[in-house]
């Protein structure tokens, strides 16, 4: 399995798994959201606000996950939200999500982010290390449907302290259909 954070030469097949992996999860109206989702990520979000990590077994593509800055109106600290993160249908539920997931906190930590956020399954992304968090301790840029999905973590080591102001998050997710 080989990381790789470059992705301009591979972003129709990019899109082309977040379509199938959300697809075989939710349906085809659901792959047909998460594809637009990522279409608007890549041609509306500058670099300095994207981290995009790939999973590669050879020249196949296996997995994916994206890191969006989110942004805290009264604070200095560097935060990113990750979302979508996709693993090929056909290879799910043999920890390449997982290892995929650890790389990218630890290359995203590397680049000086302070705290990673996500808006998900607690029992999944709690084997890397985030926790259900609410709204007092980071404001959500759009109101949450699951409140418990609301997850973080310091990449410090530190425990999070609040994340002070309201939050707002890249274009392409400030829509409530993804909250």
């Amino acid at each position: 399995m080989e990381f790789l954070s470059e992705y301009r030469g591979h972003i129709r097949e990019i899109i082309g798994l977040f379509r199938a992996a959300s697809t075989a999860s939710e349906g085809v109206a659901e792959g047909g959201l998460i594809a637009g989702l990522v279409r608007d990520i890549f041609a509306k979000t500058p670099d300095q606000d994207l981290f995009v990590f790939s999973a590669w077994d050879g020249s196949t593509l296996t997995g994916c996950i994206m890191f969006s800055r989110l942004r805290y109106d009264q604070d200095s600290r560097t935060v990113f939200l990750l979302s979508p993160v996709a693993v090929s249908p056909s290879r799910q539920r043999q920890g390449i999500g997982q290892a995929l997931l650890k790389h990218g906190l630890s290359r995203i930590r590397e680049h000086g982010v302070d705290v990673a956020v996500t808006y998900g399954d607690p029992a999944y992304y709690g084997k890397t290390g985030f926790r259900q968090i609410t709204e007092a301790q980071a404001a959500a840029p759009v109101p949450l449907r699951v409140p418990e999905g609301w997850l973080a973590q310091p990449l410090s080591g530190a425990d999070l302290a609040p994340l002070r102001g309201p939050s707002s998050c890249i274009e392409a997710l400030n829509n409530p259909d993804y909250w």
